[in-house]
């Protein structure tokens, strides 16, 4: 087997809250060593600078651009299939921020053309209610991913999904377009970064949902690590089901020595 190109998930695989999960920033050196490109793929909402900027810190060089996240295929996204919307967005500060610049932003019901649902610890009754009055107009629904919760440091919190609920509860909308983790928008982006085709691509991540599908439904690679929001007892019927199942990011050196050995 030759030398794979990684698309690395970030939390509950090499991070959990602040935090490196024990051994995985050794592996990921080890990674670098010997030759294995990566690009970090993630449905964060941190500025990639912040991200790049910590692996930096820990000795992994990373360019920002080596870092797909939400914020970066989202903006792709709209500025290709929405060109000058009125974009109203529920979701974290920093998500608004990085949009800023390239999207136009409303709050106003009777000009919002698209409602994009994220992860927004600051989510209320004001918040839903514009999005109900927008939808109710028509304004199409676009979500940042699908996700029910997200590893934090003291375990599981609500994330995208719960917002979705409650969009769904009061106006019988679902989304119409994910362009996080799993989609096919996610998955473009990242194998562009990469510069290789799928069949040499291993996506590593802590989600069936997102990370493994994502990898299976595109033609990848997928291996779960059992750090996250996954426990082996999920994997009972999950469909898709993973390549390789891992305890650790901290394994995933080892495993892929003695494939290319094989």
């Amino acid at each position: 087997m030759r030398t794979p190109g990684l698309l690395l998930d970030l939390d509950g695989t090499l991070f959990i809250g602040t935090d490196w999960i024990p051994g995985a920033r050794q592996a990921l050196a080890r990674l670098q060593r010997r030759g294995h490109r990566a690009v970090y793929v993630s449905n964060t909402l941190d500025w990639p600078e912040d991200i790049a900027a910590r692996l930096n810190d820990a000795g992994l060089p990373t360019p920002t651009d080596d870092i797909v996240h939400v914020p970066r295929v989202l903006i792709d996204y709209l500025q290709q299939h929405h060109p000058g919307a009125a974009v109203y967005v529920i979701g974290e500060r920093s998500l608004i921020d990085q949009m800023r610049p390239h999207v136009r932003l409303s709050a106003d019901p009777e000009e919002i053309d698209v409602v994009v649902a994220s992860a927004d610890l600051a989510f209320d009754f004001s918040k839903l209610t514009v999005a109900f009055l927008a939808l109710r107009r028509g304004a199409r629904l676009i979500a940042t991913n699908t996700d029910a919760t997200w590893p934090g440091p003291s375990g599981l919190v609500p994330d995208t999904g719960a917002i979705l609920g409650a969009i769904e509860g009061c106006t019988g909308r679902r989304q119409e377009v994910v362009v996080g983790k799993p989609s096919r928008w996610m998955a473009q982006a990242a194998l562009r970064r990469l510069g290789l085709p799928p069949e040499k691509v291993w996506v590593v991540g802590d989600s069936l949902a997102t990370d493994v599908r994502m990898g299976k439904e595109n033609g990848m690679t997928a291996a779960l690590v059992l750090t996250g929001v996954t426990s082996r007892a999920d994997l009972s019927g999950a469909n898709p089901q993973p390549d390789h199942v891992l305890e650790s990011f901290a394994d995933l050196p080892d495993l892929l020595a003695s494939l290319q050995d094989t």
